[in-house]
């Protein structure tokens, strides 16, 4: 090799910020190319630490991408962390680039380690496959496969919808490389189910096929509740009974104005007196006293436990508060008071809450309601699961008894289920009710079972458990949203889903210490896993390389009824409107299409 030139350029790092460098290049003294291209030899400790073709350093992109998607900052967030932290300057379009660029070099380290997580996930005595798909509005969908004891992504692709046959290959492509698993964690979508299916009835071994407990509780509540919580949510709509009350609360609060603060201390003085007496005080502590009935019934969300539907019946506990504030109203207007203005608004706040306490149209779902929410507790009960997941400290809160409890639990409330059963009368109901929780225990039950998994030899024996809910996956869903949310500042994530690449996903493998471990050694050492990959081929950049060598062996998503955002752009063109309007408005001459 001779010195063929030295050429003088930029660079920016993190270690050293912006500097200078006189970089000599070696050429072969003997003219020797490689596919037409003269043998170069760069300075190797330049191209530990920029990037090809870029005065841009590896650290730089790893810092970039970490602050981009494993804590969810905003391009102007990073660009104010490089300036104050590094005295580095770089525009927002630098920056988009570089985190694209970053995921390219992280999703080449995943696939190029591989053989070592595999091994670490065989020590574990196998992995649990946990499988999920989450989107916004239908767009945007996102399918993730977690190991369920280590908490890794091992894949994460977008797919056009949520069907088998796009969830299926991708199954298949996690067990070749990592080897098969344990067991399937899932939920109970028709398209996963059948993914599943298939997958499972291909492996060399049999695993089982779980079913989501948390999910299949969730389904029955809405089958069983949805109707005629939703009837009973339209009556109270229909009457305008919420409504109603805050009008009449914001009226007598200005009408209190500035007394309002001294009818407080008296309503409070009036709280702390006896029980027994069934008569609100006079003047401005007695509107204080109506105002505060009509905010307790408006006060119906803390009977919930802050666990959504169906777990939370809104609509049925402000049923009831409505209810009990009639028979109040009606106790206090027993025993009038001196000031008749006060016992005016009790009348008027009855009249508000007349309609709910009629017999019809209210008594119908409410009955209906009452019964089936106690055939659910029930279901809830012999799950014994709670709404909202455990931390994660307490995943493997389960033992084999409990899993055996839970198991003899739901055969004992199908046989009692099954003998209440009224088989005929006027309880058709009851009958539905305890129809629709056989059906789904009927459907799902065999998938409710078998979460004990038998080690093998090799690690010492013995059984480890697979949580028996998906919300492993859901949980790091709600997290990948809500980081997106607070990055974009937009509830709806409709765009920046379809817009978030898949391997955003594997990102989040950077907060656990055992895969960084694996892949890079520590994440000090991850912009020089970087470089590594960069090492054999500097004439061109890893996501170049890879858009060349991928082009023609990339796998095409199956067809859907979804307009992509590629084929939105498309069908949304000016042009294609114009032919087709043009040809609509043509008097071309028409061709009968012969049998």
């Amino acid at each position: 090799m001779t010195v063929e030139k030295t050429v003088r350029h930029h660079g920016r790092t993190l270690a050293h910020g912006g500097f200078e460098v006189r970089e000599t290049v070696h050429a072969c003294a003997h003219g020797c190319r490689v596919d037409d291209r003269p043998v170069r030899q760069r300075q190797a400790a330049l191209a530990e630490i920029l990037l090809p073709r870029s005065t841009v350093g590896y650290d730089v992109m790893a810092f970039i991408g970490r602050e981009r998607f494993v804590h969810q900052r905003q391009r102007e967030e990073i660009r104010a962390a490089l300036h104050d932290r590094y005295a580095l300057v770089l525009s927002t379009g630098e920056v988009s680039a570089l985190a694209r660029r970053f995921l390219v070099y992280l999703e080449t380290l995943h696939e190029q380690h591989a053989p070592e997580l595999r091994a670490a996930l065989a020590a574990d005595g196998g992995w649990p496959l946990h499988v999920d798909a989450t989107g916004e509005d239908g767009r945007g969908t996102l399918l993730v496969v977690y190991a369920g004891w280590r908490g890794w992504v091992l894949g994460s692709w977008k797919i056009p919808t949520e069907r088998a046959d796009a969830i299926l290959p991708r199954l298949r492509a996690v067990a070749a490389r990592f080897g098969e698993p344990c067991a399937v964690m899932r939920d109970l979508g028709k398209a996963v189910i059948e993914a599943v299916r298939d997958f499972v009835a291909a492996l060399t071994h049999p695993i089982p096929a779980l079913s989501c407990h948390w999910h299949l509780l969730k389904d029955v509540g809405k089958d069983l509740l949805a109707p005629a919580h939703d009837e009973l949510r339209a009556l109270f709509r229909r009457f305008e009974v919420a409504g109603r009350l805050r009008a009449l609360a914001r009226e007598l609060g200005r009408g209190l104005g500035g007394d309002l603060e001294r009818a407080r201390a008296e309503i409070s003085a009036w709280l702390d007196g006896p029980l027994d007496r069934y008569q609100l005080p006079a003047g401005t502590a007695g509107v204080a006293g109506v105002r505060a009935l009509a905010q307790w019934v408006l006060d119906f969300p803390r009977d919930g436990h802050d666990q959504g539907f169906p777990f939370d019946l809104p609509w049925l506990d402000l049923y009831r508060r409505c209810h009990r504030t009639c028979r109040a109203v009606d106790a206090f207007l027993r025993s009038p008071g001196e000031d008749r203005q006060i016992d005016k608004l009790l009348v008027r706040l009855q009249h508000l809450l007349d309609p709910v306490r009629s017999q019809l149209p209210f008594r119908r779902p409410v009955e209906i309601l009452t019964t089936r929410a106690r055939l659910f507790a029930e279901l809830r009960t012999a799950m014994r699961l709670r709404a909202k997941p455990l931390p994660p400290s307490s995943l493997d809160a389960d033992t084999p008894q409990t899993l055996r409890d839970i198991e003899a639990a739901l055969e004992h409330l199908t046989q009692s289920l099954r003998e209440r059963r009224p088989q005929r009368g006027p309880a058709q109901d009851t009958r539905e009710a305890i129809d629709l929780i056989l059906a789904h225990l009927d459907r799902h039950g065999a998938s409710l079972s078998g979460h004990e998994i038998a080690l093998p030899p090799s690690v010492g024996g013995g059984t480890r458990l697979v949580d028996r809910t998906n919300n492993l996956l859901e949980g790091f869903f709600h997290a990948l949203k809500h980081g997106e949310r607070r990055r974009s500042g937009r509830q709806i994530l409709t765009q920046d889903l379809e817009r978030l690449p898949a391997a955003a996903a594997l990102a989040c493998n950077l907060t656990r210490p055992d895969y960084v471990k694996i892949v890079c050694g520590s994440l000090e050492e991850l912009p020089r896993a970087f470089a590594q990959l960069d090492h054999e081929d500097r004439r061109r950049s890893l996501p170049a390389r890879l858009r060349a060598t991928q082009a023609d062996a990339e796998d095409r998503d199956v067809v859907s009824a979804s307009l992509p955002a590629a084929d939105r752009e498309l069908v949304r063109a000016a042009t294609l409107q114009e032919r087709v309007l043009l040809a609509a408005r043509s008097r071309a001459p028409r061709f009968a299409v012969s049998p």
